[in-house]
């Protein structure tokens, strides 16, 4: 598409256009200034639908196993149960953990875990029960719709079932994860063991309407196309467009360094600068039915996600404390973001920092 087009294609979707695949697939394939023009609109848009604020939620990532049934191939986290290093925490463990999350302050307790084979609808009733009971007034967000139909699969009922049980166990949001690309082609390279799209898509639709909302999200820049992308971010804005249940876009770069896929010269050794800048801009641009897009800054480090905040994004996710996934995968400074680490990073560009709940209520 020619600059021209370009630039009338964005000022367009700024006075109301809902932009097609094909054109956000022109788009994510810019490679010239024109990211920035990209970006600028995406800023609007931004500004528009999110205001100024920029929000972050205090939370603690609280792992319970790193084995996991499915050892994806994008991962560097799972194990097998035999394999050096691997764990599983009891309910001892658990409670410790929750408990350190209480004395911090924490509104969320984010769930990070292996789908660990044995697990059945009654673990992660058990787990969710535990943190609940220390933290009744946290907002437990675990449980993507991976492990809720392993988990229907495994207990012989519903997933609806599940969903109903984990929300009585004390259940608050639904992790948008094991999404990766949510195109079939895809998923047999790089996670085969997974859901299928059309699974993910039920049991996520499920939740939202059940009233348990969720995040959703992207990981990008292992092994699809730009067009791979575009197509996962259609199914979203689909699923959007009839539920209205995500709280917001995460977008996942690939960390490669330690991971098989990688290893084996699958993937590509992650994403660029631009992919970034573009994802985010795109993203925002493309999900006219998204209030929130939150930039990873565990992930993309701190620098590249001020950048973020000028090209789409609106929050910086959480506190975390602790992130096991990153960081096994190869990503450095991914456990901790001190909120006035956080306040510099906003101050420096004019804008507000507020603390928030999962549910995007300010604190």
């Amino acid at each position: 598409m020619p600059r021209d087009e370009i630039s009338v294609l964005l000022s367009d979707t700024r006075a109301g256009h809902r932009m097609t695949e094909e054109e956000a697939l022109t788009l994510l394939k810019v490679r010239d200034r024109q990211v920035w023009e990209i970006a600028a609109a995406a800023d609007e848009a931004r500004q528009e639908r999110a205001g100024e604020t920029v929000t972050y939620v205090r939370n603690q990532n609280l792992h319970i196993t790193n084995i996991c049934k499915n050892l994806c191939g994008f991962c560097g986290f799972g194990r097998k149960a035999t394999d050096p290093g691997a764990y599983f925490h009891g309910r001892e463990e658990v409670e410790r953990r929750a408990c350190l999350a209480r004395d911090r302050g924490v509104s969320e307790v984010c769930f990070l875990s292996g789908v660990h084979p044995d697990f059945d609808v009654t673990s992660y009733e058990e787990m969710i029960g535990w943190v609940h009971a220390i933290l009744p007034d946290a907002d437990i967000h675990t449980c993507s719709p991976e492990e809720v139909a392993f988990a229907a699969e495994r207990s012989g009922i519903s997933t609806k079932e599940v969903l109903k049980r984990l929300r009585a166990a004390g259940l608050g949001t639904l992790q948008g994860t094991a999404a990766e690309i949510l195109v079939d082609e895809v998923r047999q390279v790089i996670c085969p063991r997974k859901v299928d799209t059309a699974t993910w898509v039920r049991v996520i639709t499920e939740a939202h309407q059940m009233g348990i909302r969720s995040t959703a999200t992207i990981m990008y820049g292992s092994y699809e196309s730009e067009a791979d992308r575009v197509r996962h971010l259609g199914v979203l804005r689909e699923v959007q467009d009839r539920t209205h249940g995500f709280t917001e876009l995460v977008p996942l770069p690939f960390i490669h360094t330690n991971t098989p896929l990688y290893k084996a010269g699958i993937a590509r050794p992650g994403t660029t600068g631009r992919e970034d800048l573009l994802m985010f801009s795109v993203a925002r641009l493309f999900l006219d039915n998204f209030e929130n897009i939150q930039i990873s800054w565990g992930k993309v480090g701190t620098r590249l996600a001020q950048l973020g905040l000028m090209a789409g994004c609106n929050d910086l996710g959480g506190t975390m404390f602790d992130d096991e996934v990153s960081t096994d995968a190869g990503a450095e400074d991914a456990d901790y973001l001190d909120p006035s680490a956080m306040r510099r990073i906003t101050e420096d560009l004019g804008r507000p920092l507020r603390q928030r709940t999962t549910l995007y209520e300010l604190i």
